[in-house]
């Protein structure tokens, strides 16, 4: 198990303020529509779009097919823009419904409000809360951790490292969505910062977004030529982007060829077929999709037709708990990138 990239401890490189960047000149690195002007807006444009099209993805509100129709439309844009998952870069620090909001509001909102100088002190009790944060993450207290990061991000909000560094709470809370935001925003302050690249990848690969996760190891080894571990997390996820389901489960995500290989499967569809209730429960089900009376326990010995039945019977738990089923494929899909506990100094 490969083990995880540690907490950042370091402020000074990835710091604006400590940059001597404040006020007026952080907003300016921040996302101030005057240097967006020097880039290329249109594809900062339509990567926010994407952004928010991948957002909308993740909510309960739409059917699959309209999922479908929103993913169709992400790969359409990236096609026409010419956009990757390695172009990261792009990110801006507002989200596009934070742009449209500010755009709706009266145009004397929109007057930058100079802010003061950073004080030291808010400094030094931002560094002090950000160590406190990385004791929190050695107890497994993921929570306590991503409270004192979200302070010392309220006291220097031009700190990628404050940023990356509760982007691994929440990854380790379950909440990669967050986890890749914060990632996007430490890059958008500090886009040479190869470990936000690298945790964004892990947050991606545990979505089971192992395209977007190739795009951000890439850029992380790009950064950091040397670090092994991105080195296997690239390889790992290209081994992922290979793999093509089979025609049978395509639908589901499983690869059943694993399974087939896999000792512990075969153990236990070995030890299914002794459960006089669920041969019982099998032989109807075949005898059901059959349109006939049952076939007989003893169709089912084989283990293909366990595979078969258990096929029939996972649409039936899909249909009925399809919470259980979203669980186990998050299960599965985090375990590739999962390390060990990550250090911090």
């Amino acid at each position: 198990m490969l083990a995880a990239h540690p907490i950042d401890t370091s402020s000074s490189t990835h710091s604006l303020a400590a940059a001597g960047v404040h006020g007026k000149d952080c907003r300016r690195v921040l996302g101030v529509p005057r240097e967006l002007k020097k880039m290329s807006s249109v594809k900062h444009l339509v990567y926010a779009f994407i952004q928010f099209l991948r957002e909308q993805s993740q909510q309960d509100d739409y059917t699959s097919d309209e999922l479908e129709s929103l993913e169709v439309a992400v790969q359409c844009l990236e096609t026409v823009f010419k956009i990757g998952p390695e172009d990261i870069h792009l990110a801006t620090s507002k989200s596009l419904e934070e742009v449209f909001s500010h755009a709706c509001l009266k145009s004397d909102m929109l007057t930058p409000i100079e802010s003061p100088t950073l004080p030291s002190a808010d400094m030094e009790k931002a560094e002090q809360l950000k160590d406190e944060g990385n004791n929190f993450m050695k107890d497994q207290n993921y929570e306590a951790a991503m409270d004192c990061y979200t302070r010392a991000i309220e006291l220097d909000p031009c700190n990628a490292v404050y940023y990356c560094n509760r982007a691994a709470a929440y990854s380790q809370l379950g909440n990669h969505s967050n986890a890749i935001k914060d990632c996007e925003k430490a890059i958008s302050i500090d886009a040479t910062y190869s470990k936000a690249y690298g945790r964004m990848g892990r947050a991606f690969a545990a979505m089971n977004k192992y395209k977007e996760a190739f795009g951000s190891f890439q850029k992380a080894l790009d950064l950091d030529p040397d670090n092994e571990s991105y080195k296997s997390y690239l390889k790992i996820a290209e081994q992922k982007l290979r793999q093509t389901p089979s025609p049978t489960n395509a639908g589901w995500g499983f690869d059943m060829a694993s399974l087939m290989n896999n000792p512990a499967f075969v153990s236990m569809a070995a030890g299914l077929m002794q459960d006089p209730q669920v041969q019982h429960m099998m032989s109807g089900m075949m005898s059901s999709a059959a349109g006939g009376p049952a076939a007989g326990v003893g169709g089912l010995t084989d283990l293909s037709s366990l595979i078969q039945a258990g096929q029939q019977f996972a649409q039936q738990i899909q249909q009925q708990n399809p919470e259980l089923i979203q669980q186990l494929r998050n299960h599965v899909r985090s375990r590739s990138f999962s390390g060990g506990a990550e250090e911090h100094s």
